[in-house]
């Protein structure tokens, strides 16, 4: 059994309702009372989670039943809780909503089920009083095993509006922990994909979270609360550890047809590593950040850094050269449409790129670092890896996807099966390369991404957790490149 870490699943009826408000307010006020929170969020969401870390001076870390499997969620959270006091955990969407057409699957409802956590329900009750008792109501016996435990009322208007609102939920059988007005100094900025990351408006962003602290300490029972987060129950199973993950078997490839396959590769063979000599080398992977590229999960570092690997952070918007001795590239998510000229504009690591890329060493790109590595994006220069161009559209496209490894890469033997997330309002053509990355099962059937000497590009972001084995072999591959 894993240590008891106090816990709470911050959740609402729908989005909007102020749950990363409420959900950062939280981990700032017990974090300014002197104890260690560990900071999560439910579902692919990259950009919460920057709020998180700075409310708690630790990594955010997703909980994804997707993405992961359930199986994983319980084990990642412990991991990512080991030290700490108490763990907040920010819900997704509605409390009800998951996967679409997946039932449960990856709502906050699930996470809080496989946590054995109670729920903090957020309400937005700036348009409703009496009505508010039967809204808690169905959502806190919709499902007998999801406990909600307690309600926030947020955005409410007066000492009346409070009233008769608290006087509503006497009968609903939840009790009020806290009471938050309307507040527009906690408002964050967004734009087309969500709140503006915090790596864009840092400044801004540590009043942006100070407010949220303030008012919630202000607004919210927080030694109730604390109460509650302690009556979770212990959690089955061991902490994940990245090092035992990357030593376990490589994933075995689908049995399925594949569209199209490389040649066959004798280390996408289930197996185990072989283990790498203490003074062996340590081949640097360089992993882009900064502003333009800030979607990441911890776990990929930590799994990378497990593997054998010197994990080297380097900003693409300010660096001219890649890390000296780069032998592998990470480039994540982020932003790189609204950092296009700034990225183009440093033409020496775009040729730095390009060299490494074409030299044949192992690079992972994923959406933002997909459109990075094309030769244009929005007419502006890119790398130039890809025969590619990358434009911005006023169509979103968003969702899970469950995808298959078409081709064998430096990630995956091909027809490795992974499930993946979308989140972008570009376009890429052509939408996939001679060798494609992925051909995509569900909800459609398409072939996405390029392979090509050692590059995957994709617009499918992954969680590595799922599939330990992908980072070693991304590793090995920068050791044998």
């Amino acid at each position: 059994m894993v240590r008891s870490v106090p816990r709470l699943v911050v959740a609402a009826p729908s989005s909007g309702s102020g749950k990363t408000t409420v959900a950062t307010g939280l981990m700032a006020a017990f974090a300014a009372r002197g104890l260690a929170v560990s900071p999560h969020k439910v579902g692919p969401d990259y950009i919460d989670p920057g709020y998180h870390a700075l409310a708690t001076g630790r990594v955010g870390r997703n909980l994804d039943a997707y993405l992961c499997g359930p199986e994983l969620v319980a084990p990642l959270f412990a991991h990512g809780a080991r030290g700490c006091d108490l763990a907040v955990v920010e819900g997704v969407m509605g409390l009800y909503d998951g996967a679409a057409g997946e039932g449960e699957l990856a709502s906050t409802a699930h996470v809080a089920k496989l946590l054995r956590a109670p729920v903090v329900l957020v309400v937005d009750a700036s348009s409703q009083s009496r009505s508010v008792a039967a809204l808690v109501h169905g959502f806190a016996s919709w499902d007998p095993e999801v406990r909600v435990a307690g309600v926030v009322l947020n955005k409410v208007g007066s000492d009346r509006h409070e009233a008769l609102l608290r006087d509503a939920l006497d009968s609903a059988g939840v009790p009020v922990l806290g009471v938050l007005r309307r507040a527009p100094r906690v408002d964050t900025p967004s734009r087309h994909l969500g709140l503006v990351p915090v790596a864009e408006r840092r400044a801004a962003a540590v009043e942006a979270v100070a407010a949220m602290a303030a008012q919630v300490a202000e607004g919210c029972e927080l030694e109730a609360l604390a109460a509650l987060a302690r009556g979770a129950g212990a959690l089955p199973g061991a902490a994940w550890d990245p090092a035992e993950a990357v030593a376990g078997p490589l994933p075995r490839p689908w049995p399925g047809p594949s569209p199209q396959t490389g040649p066959a590769d004798p280390t996408g063979l289930p197996g185990r590593s072989r283990p790498r000599a203490a003074n062996g080398p340590r081949p640097r992977i360089a992993v882009a950040g900064g502003a333009a590229f800030t979607f990441s999960y911890a776990e990929h570092g930590e799994l990378l850094a497990a593997a054998g690997a010197e994990v080297v952070a380097f900003d693409p918007l300010h660096d001219e050269q890649l890390p000296d001795g780069t032998a592998g590239l990470v480039v994540g998510g982020g932003f790189p449409e609204v950092y296009a000229a700034e990225l183009s504009a440093n033409e020496p690591l775009r040729k730095a790129v390009a060299e490494l890329a074409l030299g044949g060493a192992p690079v992972a790109a994923e959406c933002a670092g997909l459109l990075y590595l094309c030769r244009e994006l929005d007419g502006r220069p890119m790398c130039g890896v890809l025969d590619a161009t990358a434009r911005m559209t006023e169509r979103l496209t968003l969702g899970y996807r469950d995808a298959v490894a078409v081709s064998d890469s430096v990630l995956a033997a091909a027809g490795t099966r992974m499930r993946g997330h979308e989140f972008h309002r570009t376009v890429v053509d052509p939408g996939a390369g001679a060798a494609p990355a992925w051909g995509v099962r569900a909800p459609e059937r398409r072939l996405e991404g390029f392979v090509q000497q050692g590059v995957h590009a994709s617009y499918l972001h992954t969680h590595w957790a799922s599939e330990p084995g992908v980072a070693r072999r991304f590793v090995e591959r920068c050791l044998t490149s």
